[in-house]
């Protein structure tokens, strides 16, 4: 999960993102986003095989976005791994 702070509201984010797009390398699967009421933070579902590609895009939007990654699976994932001990 990624957790996106706008700086500035979310203006010249909503301006880049009309302009060119995501931004994004094709390693980078966007699934799902939400933006919180105020337009102030978008939650992003996105999946890489590795944190490089991400870096990569988290890159074209550091002047206008604080990110915070949070490494996420499904609930599902999340039980099989527990009941088979390599979850804790």
């Amino acid at each position: 999960m990624v957790i996106e702070t706008f700086r500035s509201g979310p203006g010249a984010v909503g301006e880049r993102f009309r302009r060119s797009g995501r931004m994004m390398s094709d390693d980078v699967k966007y699934h799902a986003s939400w933006v919180d009421a105020d337009g102030k933070r978008c939650f992003q579902i996105m999946e890489v095989p590795s944190e490089a590609p991400l870096r990569e895009w988290m890159a074209n939007w550091s002047d206008l976005v604080d990110f915070e990654l949070i490494p996420v699976m499904t609930s599902s994932q999340f039980w099989s791994s527990f009941e088979s001990g390599k979850a804790q």
